[in-house]
């Protein structure tokens, strides 16, 4: 069963720029939660592989704020050219998705 959720993922070169992306996206309520976690990535980036170590944020969100949230990572994401990637949440354990529901995008705050 198909849900209206989805996850999203960034990946950002410093810890400091993770927690920026997390505040960001949480304090406009795009998101309900990101996680951050430490990585090893390796990628071709202008004609050699490169291997960093990055931070994965993973960002819980509704499928239909996702524009909105891309246009704000967009803002303060600091690579030329960002990774920004939303995978569909096909099921999940129901009291989390309304969890999820209740923080996204709320204006009583």
């Amino acid at each position: 069963m198909s849900r209206p959720y989805i996850q999203v993922h960034t990946t950002v070169s410093t810890s400091k720029d993770a927690k920026k992306i997390a505040e960001a996206v949480l304090s406009s309520r795009l998101a309900a939660c990101v996680q951050i976690v430490p990585c090893l990535s390796r990628y071709h980036w202008q004609g050699t592989i490169e291997e960093t170590q990055e931070h994965l944020c993973l960002m819980k969100t509704r499928s239909e704020l996702f524009d909105r949230l891309k246009n704000r990572l967009c803002e303060v994401h600091p690579y030329e050219v960002p990774e920004i990637i939303a995978t569909e949440i096909t099921d999940g354990h129901e009291p989390y998705f309304q969890w999820l529901n209740q923080e996204v995008n709320r204006q009583d705050d």
